[in-house]
Order: C-alpha cells, then sequence, then structure tokens
C-alpha cells in the first residue's frame, strides 16, 4: 500500500506497542513465579514430614533390636552410623537402620532430637525460619500408650511388646 509520498507503508508494531506487551508478559510472569516459589515452600514442609516419618520408623527398628530408643548422645546419627552407639560391644547387634545419612531437615539444619525415656523421644525441626518454638516448627515424637507425657503428635505407634 502506498501513501501520499508514493512510499510503501510497513505494517508493523510501534516501539510503544512492544513496551506494552513486554510489560504484560513480565507481570504475567511475576504472578506465576511467586505461586511457584509458595508451591515449592509448602513441598519443603510436607517433605520434612516425610522426613520424620522416615526418621520414626528407623527408631521403631532400632527399639526392636535395641529394646530402647536412641540416647540423646547418640541422636538420629546412630540410625546409619553404628559408631555412634553408646557402647561400641553393641556394634554387632546394629542393623542399619537408614540407608542415606539424614543429618540435616531439608534447611540445612541438624535435626533436632532429645531421649525422653527408655521408651520415648521427641524429633524436631525449627522449620524454614529456623527459629525455636514459631508455627512452623515440625515436631513429633513418641510416648509410651497412656502416659502423662505431653503429646507430641496423633500418629503414635504402640510400643512393641518387651521380652520380659
Amino acid at each position: 500500500m502506498k501513501n501520499r509520498s508514493g512510499r510503501c507503508r510497513r505494517g508493523g508494531f510501534t516501539l510503544i506497542e512492544v513496551l506494552i506487551v513486554i510489560a504484560i508478559i513480565v507481570a504475567l510472569s511475576g504472578l506465576v513465579g511467586v505461586a511457584l516459589f509458595q508451591r515449592r515452600d509448602e513441598a519443603k514442609v510436607d517433605l520434612a514430614k516425610t522426613d520424620v516419618n522416615t526418621i520414626k520408623s528407623a527408631m521403631q527398628q532400632f527399639y526392636l533390636h535395641f529394646d530402647r530408643y536412641p540416647t540423646s548422645e547418640e541422636g538420629v546419627a546412630v540410625l546409619w552410623d553404628k559408631s555412634m552407639l553408646d557402647d561400641p560391644e553393641l556394634e554387632d547387634k546394629w542393623g542399619g537402620y537408614l540407608d542415606a545419612k539424614m543429618e540435616k531437615d531439608r534447611w540445612g539444619s541438624e535435626w533436632g532430637y532429645e531421649q525422653l525415656s527408655f521408651n520415648s523421644y521427641r524429633i524436631w525441626s525449627f522449620g524454614p525460619d529456623g527459629e525455636e518454638e514459631t508455627e512452623d516448627d515440625i515436631e513429633d515424637g513418641h510416648k509410651p500408650i497412656g502416659s502423662d507425657e505431653d503429646d507430641f503428635g496423633d500418629d503414635m505407634l504402640p510400643l512393641p511388646p518387651t521380652g520380659g
């Protein structure tokens, strides 16, 4: 198509139109990015809860072999490292309860672990903020049925029977 001066008119985008399209794309990608990062943080919390359950299962296996839970000094490390046992003579009895080390939670902090008695314990992560006693902490544990100790969760497993 020719204009009055006889030149061909080219149908294209102006700089302003291109800038508007770029601004719309940036705004939409920002919204999608925020939603994805939020879901990623939620997924990390869910994975940390799964890690706690994995450790709890290993604790049950440890209990079956030793008729006690790991001491506070042994910690969760005894589940993958038999040299952490308080009594080195028991290393032959050790069964390798976790294949991989789980030294740290999903945020890079060490797991908190405390043996409350020979048949109860608690395990925790300080969660995303890394601070103690905040609402994002992930905590669970095991207590004997019928005990007066604090309840650390709804999914407590009963103690296996002892041979006594």
